[in-house]
């Protein structure tokens, strides 16, 4: 089967490099040169709505997915009416959105922050008496990694950002008090079948994960029964197919919903050296309609974002439970150019490995 991969980025390497050992056989589109994607497969190399070269992708392929929501939206329709597009289209107009997020949460009775729509600055000044201070001003889409977010904390701010924003129509939403960050990575199959990881403890800095302990610890069954419910009610009410993420935080006890992804996650990569069926591989698997592999953790894991610069490549692989990543990707300030795994039975011998991984990179990527 050939699987047409909107995007070439990092996540559609390790998609490719899980799915060729299943015999599929990947056709990239992505305008970038060099990318992460170079000798993988056949690519493309043409922007995402470029008609001609969206025909020159398609025609071949018997599949479509895509490695980042921001696909534009003529290009994912059109797609769609010739051959299947697995997560379809309603997930990405669902996930980059914030505003259409945040009702799917409601419609669907997840708990979330509370937030309110902001069109203009008369409507950020409304937004703010209704949901308080302090609160983040989050653009409506082509935010990530703490892009298009500006913290708000007093009202003489909300001039400055508003102009940070650029105007754009966005969303306030209140801060959390939250205790952890979480994350949940499931798959469902062409079948409607479901697998669910186990929820894992995420950490950021100025917005950006660095690092992922999985399985979080101190999870009673409970959370990652309601943690799975609230991920498949999503994929169930948009017909997912494919590996989805959600961000939460854990309020007191409680789990309440902050982000979907629609595609392969950060916080899922621990799952490539930690789990029986790595995230990349079930992704390939459900959109192949092919089984769902298990998703059961094997031990303890550790993922540690490297970011902007590298460590010595030695100083990661003489631990022996490490596992380096790389992407092909050119070092700049703030980029996610690769991580690392260190997984193991040994709880504490992985918490000592990641530390000693965190205390070989660079200032930008290293210990939190």
């Amino acid at each position: 089967m050939r699987i047409g991969v909107l995007g070439g980025g990092q996540l559609g390497r390790m998609l490719a490099l899980a799915g060729m050992p299943l015999g599929a056989r990947f056709r990239f589109l992505e305008y970038r040169s060099p990318a992460p994607v170079d000798g993988l497969g056949e690519i493309v190399r043409a922007r995402y709505d470029d008609p001609e070269a969206l025909v020159r992708f398609r025609d071949g392929v018997d599949v479509v997915t895509y490695e980042f929501e921001n696909v534009p939206d003529a290009s994912a329709r059109y797609l769609d009416e010739a051959l299947p597009v697995h997560p379809p289209p309603a997930a990405l107009e669902f996930a980059r959105d914030r505003k259409h997020e945040k009702e799917g949460f409601g419609r669907l009775e997840i708990p979330a922050a509370p937030w309110r729509a902001v069109e203009t600055r008369e409507d950020l000044a409304a937004a703010v008496e209704a949901v308080g201070l302090p609160a983040v001003l989050k653009t409506r889409r082509l935010g990530y990694d703490g892009k298009g977010q500006v913290v708000l904390r007093a009202s003489g701010e909300l001039d400055a950002a508003w102009e940070a924003v650029d105007g754009r129509p966005s969303i306030l939403e209140g801060f959390v008090d939250f205790r952890r960050e979480l994350s949940i990575v499931g798959v469902r199959g062409r079948d409607g079948a479901t697998a669910f990881y186990p929820l894992v403890e995420n950490t950021h800095r100025k917005g950006v994960l660095v690092r992922t302990d999985a399985p979080a610890v101190d999870v009673p069954p409970e959370a990652q029964a309601t943690a799975e419910r609230y991920a498949g009610a999503i994929m169930a009410h948009l017909d997912y197919v494919g590996v989805m993420a959600l961000e939460l935080f854990q309020v007191g006890e409680e789990l309440w919903a902050n982000e979907v992804a629609p595609r392969v996650h950060n916080s899922g990569h621990w799952t490539q050296d930690g789990a029986v069926t790595s995230q990349f591989e079930n992704h390939v698997r459900a959109v192949m309609g092919l089984p769902l592999g298990s998703t059961a953790a094997v031990g303890h894991s550790v993922m540690v974002n490297l970011l902007g610069a590298l460590p010595p490549a030695a100083a990661v692989l003489r631990e022996p439970l490490a596992h380096l990543h790389l992407y092909d990707k050119a070092p700049r300030p703030g980029r996610k150019i690769g991580h690392v795994n260190v997984s193991g039975p040994d709880r504490d011998a992985v918490l000592a490995a990641a530390a000693r991984v965190e205390a070989a990179c660079p200032d930008e990527a290293g210990p939190v």
